[in-house]
């Protein structure tokens, strides 16, 4: 896949985010909107490639191949980007330290919290 298709993945997932939460599906809507930041991520990464396409093989890119967002942001070269911005806007990471962090692919499983979880992500990626 392409940087512009992982682009168009997120911004869908975001859209799909907020459709499902205001139909009050609170845990899918958590689940998507931490799989648009994993798109973003992915994005990053593929345009630091030649031709800006995620790696095609897994076996050669084991670490960006996951759903980790400590491990896709290495792998983009943001870890130090996001800290700077954390720094610059205290929203920003009051929502990365207290929401982004609790996402993970096993999210679509979990109905503890939904509702509060899918309005501060989602809320945190507009302030993005």
């Amino acid at each position: 896949m392409y940087r512009s298709d992982f682009q168009k993945l997120a911004d869908y997932r975001i859209a799909d985010a907020r459709a499902l939460f205001e139909a009050h599906r609170h845990d899918a809507a958590f689940y998507l909107a931490g799989y648009a930041i994993e798109c973003a991520l992915k994005a990053c990464i593929a345009k630091l490639s030649r031709h800006h396409q995620f790696p095609l093989s897994p076996e050669s890119a084991r670490d960006i191949y996951c759903h980790n967002f400590n491990k896709l942001l290495k792998a983009a070269g943001r870890v130090q980007a996001v800290e700077n911005d954390k720094k610059a806007d205290p929203n920003l990471g009051l929502y990365w330290d207290g929401v982004v962090k609790d996402w993970s692919e096993e999210s679509r499983c979990d109905r503890r919290g939904g509702k509060k979880k899918a309005q501060d992500l989602i809320d945190g990626l507009s302030s993005m």
